[in-house]
């Protein structure tokens, strides 16, 4: 079995939508079903159909989470060092071409959040830059073709 490097935060985050979907969610879907039940025909009975669905997707998102947690190898962030990108690190860039400057955090697929500025070790970003220091300069295919970004600075907070 493979283990998946995870942050700390990152792990917290996912114990606690676990604990979230089996104490708050499946509970309110069991009496959502079985008030829909109550209105009769199943066959016809929208609101009966909806929630199984979403019991579905619940019990999906419960496995793959169990499936996850007990997987996962959690790094302290904060005990890590060093001046070459690494599992953890949080790197500032600058695009070379128009200047503009972005902070992402590396962290492990399954707590990768964009929104948070969080991105997956599994990246093609993030796989350019390990091992990279300040100063660097990292080639990055996108769709929309290559992208030159400059590290200029990593931190391990």
């Amino acid at each position: 079995m493979d283990k998946f490097p995870t942050t700390a935060a990152g792990f917290k985050r996912m114990e606690a939508e676990l604990k979230n979907l089996k104490s708050v969610e499946r509970p309110a879907i069991i009496a959502a079903i079985s008030e829909a039940r109550a209105h009769g025909d199943l066959s016809e009975n929208a609101e009966y159909h909806a929630a199984k669905e979403k019991q579905s997707f619940i019990e999906g998102r419960i496995k793959e989470l169990e499936a996850v947690t007990s997987r996962v190898e959690v790094i302290d962030v904060a005990a890590l060092k060093g001046d070459t990108v690494k599992f953890g690190a949080t790197v500032t860039l600058i695009d070379e071409d128009s200047e503009e400057k972005t902070t992402y955090q590396i962290v492990g697929e399954y707590e990768a959040d964009i929104k948070r500025n969080e991105i997956s070790i599994t990246a093609p970003l993030a796989r350019a830059l390990i091992g990279k220091k300040t100063g660097d300069s990292v080639e990055v295919r996108t769709p929309k073709g290559g992208k030159s970004y400059e590290v200029l600075a990593i931190k391990f907070v």
